[in-house]
């Protein structure tokens, strides 16, 4: 008979880093999924029966129904920053570590979202649309003529890590003036760091040539921007969103861009997805991406190895770097 301690199990949610798995073995034994599509809730309920922890995505969707059928789970670590799919309070009363991967996508997804804006403003995807319908014949003065970003007001709602990032870029590369609304005012430092100044949400709306849209997902933004703050905003004016998906009403928006209320709009996320809303698909004006801001392989990477470490560090006895609620290593 062997006195051999068994290993804590844990599980890894969807396909990922054959690296990452492997550097959870040396801790943990592991249930690794090699399936890109999330479990189902009961299958993910099953596949945790016997799990004391939990590598997730910002799809798995943690709630206290789930919590209440694996009560030997002490920790689910996610390699998203955002994590509407984390019902947090009840991982807290559960004893459970939740955890989040801030701070390791910023700059990727600054990137993106100000290359979906850029592709918006100068109408990209219509154009190779065009292009590649055989379409293209001659040359006219406006054909696809869109707006400048250089010297343009970029408007930013959220003014996160993410938020100050994308200002950076319109403010020092492209000579572009900031404004924004978040939450919070930034500190006059922050501000001046990033060249931008505070409005009300009104103003932004007002003034923005191109609206930028970083808040987080919660109750208190749902439908942020419908269809009364979309009248508000120029005519000539592009919003590009990648934050989360409900922030903006897309049937509303879907509706403003058919009458043309707006210029043009750039979406990474959406209501339901990977559902999108029909309307969305049938208006030429809008740039569609499938939630794809943070995909580099780097960061990723990181991603990924910073939900590892959160999840070693929680089931070892250390400190998870970015815990959400550390309360819970206490309970």
């Amino acid at each position: 008979m062997t006195n051999e301690r068994r290993l804590p199990r844990v599980l890894i949610a969807r396909r990922l880093f054959p690296e990452v798995a492997d550097r959870l073995r040396a801790h943990f034994e592991v249930d690794a999924s090699d399936a890109p599509d999330p479990f189902a809730p009961a299958e993910l309920a099953a596949r945790l029966k016997d799990c004391a922890g939990v590598l997730v995505t910002g799809t798995e969707r943690i709630d206290a129904e789930l919590l209440a059928t694996c009560p030997q789970l002490r920790a689910v670590c996610s390699m998203a920053v955002g994590y509407n799919n984390i019902d947090v309070p009840a991982c807290t009363a559960a004893g459970v570590l939740a955890s989040n991967a801030p701070g390791v996508l910023t700059e990727t997804t600054a990137d993106f979202g100000f290359a979906l804006m850029m592709a918006t403003a100068r109408r990209v995807t219509e154009s190779e649309h065009f292009l590649r319908a055989g379409l293209w014949k001659t040359w006219s003065y406006d054909m696809f003529a869109g707006t400048d970003v250089h010297g343009a007001t970029l408007g930013i709602l959220g003014m996160g890590r993410i938020g100050q990032a994308i200002a950076r870029r319109g403010a020092l590369g492209f000579g572009m003036k900031v404004v924004y609304h978040n939450r919070s005012r930034l500190p006059e430092a922050d501000e001046a760091a990033v060249g931008a100044r505070y409005a009300s949400l009104a103003e932004l709306l007002r003034e923005a040539d191109h609206l930028v849209i970083v808040v987080p997902y919660s109750a208190s933004s749902h439908h942020l921007i419908g269809a009364a703050e979309l009248a508000q905003m120029k005519p000539t004016a592009t919003l590009t969103n990648i934050a989360r998906g409900g922030v903006v009403d897309d049937a509303a928006l879907a509706e403003a861009l058919r009458a043309r209320r707006i210029a043009a709009a750039g979406l990474d996320v959406f209501e339901g997805e990977p559902q999108v809303h029909p309307g969305l698909l049938t208006v030429p004006n809008v740039v569609l991406t499938p939630h794809i801001a943070s995909a580099s392989l780097p960061t990723r990477r990181a991603m990924a190895d910073l939900a590892a470490t959160n999840l070693i560090a929680a089931l070892t006895g250390g400190t998870p770097p970015t815990a959400l609620n550390p309360e819970a290593l206490r309970l």
